[in-house]
């Protein structure tokens, strides 16, 4: 009969494909409510969609935290997968930040949002277009955060890179003991180089689950920041948020498959090794 079983790798991307399905499915959702709730703007119906956007937001919160309890189930039985994943393109790879994104990324996100939006309102003042018409309907956004909610945001943003640079002290520290007793110094007396050892697999057993610990403690941050940030938005602009944050994620990954995919289909001249020579 045949083994269905998954390996600890199969579920970990299996557990992700979920996830980057799940963000597909909440795009068009967050663009339905955003829609309907910039066509009654000013109108009595405004409330109403209001909280079905509160509720939508609320339940991708949910999804985010459902996500980081799965990862940190399967990262106990290995975490390093997660710091280097065979299911990201090497783009992805390369801007990792504890098996996943900054938490202070989510503040860039929000500027950038508010800069642009704004850029878009100046010019429709200055064409004298009446209203703002974000995403193809009225309503206010990002552009309008008050003084008091970017004070917020900046506090925030301060505590959240804080927390970020101990994490980063910690998973440096990990780092460093790769190279000390009993993994060194096993390396240097074994006559053959790799070779199985009792006192090595521990030791890495144990730097293992203080990964997979600090993978937890980041996924938390990840939520938390989320969260947070959420909570001094609007509903229309958290909606805004999170919808730009899943479409940027989503894309990232394409754009990385996309690059992966020149990369391979680039071939370099034998003859030219050293300057990198390429040809289509």
């Amino acid at each position: 009969m045949e083994n269905k079983g998954k390996n600890i790798e199969q579920a970990q991307e299996s557990c992700y494909q979920q996830w980057m399905s799940l963000q597909s499915k909440r795009v068009p959702e967050l663009k339905q409510a955003l829609a309907q709730r910039r066509t009654h703007e000013g109108t009595a119906n405004s409330a109403a969609d209001d909280n079905e956007l509160r509720e939508l937001t609320q339940n991708i919160i949910g999804d985010f935290k459902s996500y980081a309890g799965k990862r940190a189930d399967l990262s106990h039985r290995c975490s390093s997968n997660y710091y280097a994943p065979s299911w990201n393109t090497p783009l992805e790879n390369a801007l990792l930040w504890m098996g996943g994104c900054r938490p202070s990324s989510f503040f860039r996100l929000v500027y950038a949002l508010c800069g642009s939006q704004t850029e878009i309102r100046v010019t429709q003042f200055l064409r004298n277009i009446d209203g703002y018409d974000y995403l193809g309907s009225g309503g206010a956004s990002l552009s309008d955060l008050t003084a008091e909610q970017l004070a917020k945001i900046n506090v925030l943003h301060v505590k959240i890179i804080d927390e970020e640079e101990k994490m980063t002290k910690k998973v440096s520290s990990l780092q460093e003991d790769a190279a000390d007793i009993p993994i060194s110094t096993v390396a240097y007396s074994e006559e053959h180089v790799g070779e199985p050892n009792a006192m090595v697999d521990q030791a890495l057993d144990k730097q293992e689950e203080a990964m997979a610990t600090l993978l937890a403690e980041a996924d938390n941050l990840r939520v938390d920041t989320l969260t947070k940030i959420i909570e001094i938005l609007t509903p229309v602009q958290a909606g805004d948020f999170l919808m730009a944050g899943k479409k940027h994620h989503l894309s990232m990954h394409q754009w990385g498959a996309l690059r992966d995919r020149r990369r391979r289909e680039c071939i370099i001249d034998a003859g030219n090794d050293a300057g990198g020579e390429e040809e289509k």
